[in-house]
């Protein structure tokens, strides 16, 4: 018989807005403290299985020769927490101080970013209204005509911020401070919780273009064998009909409208979307829409 307690401690949790939602979080494994968290918080049931890996760049000399030559440059940007992890890291490795940074203008993609930036004691000057590299650009443009900057990315990464702002008159060095790549060990746990009545999640989050190409991967049948332009595209459609029918009744959940776009461009719904690029943001609309869900339910 369960104690007073354990039954107080039910009737909260049913209460919560994700009480009895089961939600896939794809971060990379050592990022998705901070989703799961704030699900957990809201009731849900989170089951994390990682859609990207992060690794290291094959070669930091590029990087660690930005580093050591910072005098050469008045603007610092930086579009990811992984990418001020992997640059602070590599500060620390070629024994420079934070004061190598002080003469130079940090933007920052985002708050989390922005977050990082400070916790390790550096000072951003620029975090656009909205958090994606087209904002990045509405930002800067003016700002870095004429300047010199050091723009620290994911070895492949959208070509938005250096080639228009080298449009604008800036000069850009764009260097790789990692990479992220398909975590093959998630292949078949992905696939078995997918094809599982008990763990079928409600709800499969999407953080970034990288996560929804990877979960496409790692879902994905093998190539069809054949040759030509039609067997090609007759694979593909087999592919996206298989990966649809796998997520049959699955709230697909982005967290803004690049991650959108590329989940629209490879043949997958957008059932919710961020208003706030962020974390918190992406955390209210899943609530917003499974609580909509609920009261439609219940009236219907």
């Amino acid at each position: 018989m369960r104690s007073l307690n354990d039954r107080k401690q039910s009737a909260k949790l049913l209460h919560l807005p994700l009480a009895g939602v089961r939600v896939l979080v794809g971060r990379a494994r050592h990022q998705a403290g901070a989703l799961s968290g704030e699900l957990r918080k809201l009731g849900a049931t989170v089951l994390e299985i990682p859609f990207i890996e992060i690794r290291k760049p094959r070669s930091f000399k590029p990087l660690d020769s930005a580093l050591l030559n910072l005098g050469g440059y008045d603007w610092l940007i930086l579009t990811s927490v992984n990418g001020v992890e992997a640059m602070w890291e590599r500060l620390a490795k070629l024994g420079l101080r934070k004061t190598s940074l002080k003469h130079l203008r940090i933007a920052a993609i985002g708050p989390a970013t922005k977050k990082a930036i400070e916790h390790r004691g550096g000072k951003v000057d620029v975090v656009p209204k909205e958090y994606v590299a087209e904002s990045v650009v509405r930002s800067l443009r003016q700002r870095v005509k004429g300047k010199r900057a050091l723009l620290v990315r994911a070895k492949v990464a959208r070509d938005v911020i250096p080639r228009e702002l080298r449009k604008g008159g800036a000069y850009v060095n764009v260097v790789e401070a990692y990479e992220t790549v398909v975590p093959q060990s998630s292949r078949i746990r992905l696939r078995s919780v997918l094809q599982s009545s008990q763990q079928r999640p409600q709800v499969v989050t999407f953080t970034s273009s990288s996560t929804v190409k990877n979960f496409v991967a790692l879902l994905g049948s093998r190539e069809i064998t054949g040759q030509g332009q039609q067997s090609r595209g007759q694979a593909a459609r087999v592919r996206t009909n298989s990966i649809h029918a796998s997520l049959h009744g699955m709230r697909l959940a982005s967290i803004g409208p690049v991650t959108s776009a590329t989940l629209r461009e490879l043949g997958l719904r957008v059932d919710v979307e961020a208003k706030e690029f962020t974390i918190p943001g992406l955390v209210e609309a899943i609530v917003h829409a499974m609580v909509n869900a609920a009261s439609s339910s219940t009236q219907g």
